[in-house]
């Protein structure tokens, strides 16, 4: 039976300004469309839910939801508190736990996220919003501003001295070229002497070997691995860094694999879908299969612990009671 909670809770604490906050593209996430902020907000939940609720809402964008960090920040409770609060605020239609992946390829991750409303929302708004949700959206790192240019002060011209005579040219000298841009395969014959004095290589071993490392780099391996197979299981004495790097490059070549990277024009794009997680043991699944934010079993067990149905005329008096508070909400 629904029951309106009009008991004090706990004030839940402000957010620190040093409340951790998750990786980029992780964390919270505000859903939109949310009525503003009121203080019968969360009035229809128990204690302990209005005390976690209260302060969740107050956190910004991109802070951890995990379930250890919040209880570190709400004395109040403990970590298995926090879990059944969380799993009642999603029941009672606030939030949703999901994951999407997002890049390509070798760069492809999972990517956690907890929307949270304010406003409570029934299974077919948030089955609606997530089919909606681009999935590939991540936070970028924001890149440091350039420093802003410093106006240089202006000064007088100093004035010009009178023209003194050509000095008698100086002996001609070879000028120093520039270094030019070195290639991954040459810096890496180039670091091996540094991480191990036995292979330290001159200027000219460097670049002698470098198309021989490059035929490595070539075939698809990085520079890590390359710098791994040609420092694995060296003698304890080296009277030839070269000649045994040239003979390593020549017998360890790997194979050449065939290139699975291309993709034929016409094939459709993988479809990115929203995961829901279920809230309380976090079994991922299309959000139509996770009612409330909870998987089949777990939704059972909440609906077989949980209060006996409501009276329907009680869920009448509920909904007239928050369509009254909405309506008094709204601009004169």
């Amino acid at each position: 039976m629904v029951t309106q909670h009009l008991s004090s809770a706990p004030h839940a604490p402000a957010a620190s300004s040093t409340y951790p906050m998750a990786k980029p593209g992780y964390g919270k996430r505000t859903a939109p469309g949310q009525q503003a902020r009121a203080r019968d907000d969360f009035a229809l939940l128990p204690t302990r839910e209005r005390y976690v609720a209260g302060f969740v809402d107050h956190l910004p964008d991109g802070a951890a939801m995990s379930v250890k960090q919040l209880a570190k920040q709400l004395p109040l409770y403990g970590q298995q508190a926090i879990s059944t609060a969380l799993k009642a605020l999603s029941v009672a239609g606030h939030l949703r736990r999901v994951r999407c992946s997002v890049g390509a390829g070798d760069e492809s991750r999972w990517v956690f996220r907890t929307f949270w409303s304010r406003t409570a929302r029934d299974n077919e708004w948030w089955n609606t919003y997530l089919a909606t949700e681009n999935a590939s959206r991540t936070a970028a790192p924001v890149e440091p501003p350039a420093p802003a240019a410093v106006p240089q002060q202006r000064t007088a011209p100093e004035p010009t001295p009178d023209p003194a005579p050509a000095p008698a040219p100086a002996p001609a000298s070879t000028p120093t070229a520039p270094p030019a841009a070195f290639s991954p395969a040459y810096l890496a014959l180039a670091r091996l002497g540094r991480n191990d004095h036995r292979l330290g290589l001159s200027a000219d071993d460097c670049t002698t070997l470098e198309p021989l490392a490059a035929q490595w780099l070539d075939r698809g391996v990085t520079t890590d691995y390359l710098t791994r197979a040609l420092t694995a299981g060296l003698p304890a004495q080296i009277d030839s860094p070269a000649g045994l790097l040239r003979r390593r490059l020549i017998d360890k070549l790997p194979p050449r694999l065939p290139d699975t990277t291309s993709t034929p024009a016409n094939t459709p794009t993988p479809t990115r879908r929203l995961l829901v997680e279920c809230t309380d043991c976090r079994r991922p699944g299309p959000p139509e299969a996770l009612p409330d934010g909870l998987c089949h079993p777990c939704h059972t067990t909440h609906s077989a612990d949980g209060p006996p149905s409501p009276d329907p005329t009680q869920i009448t008096a509920v909904k007239a009671h928050m369509a009254n508070l909405r309506d008094l909400l709204k601009p004169v």
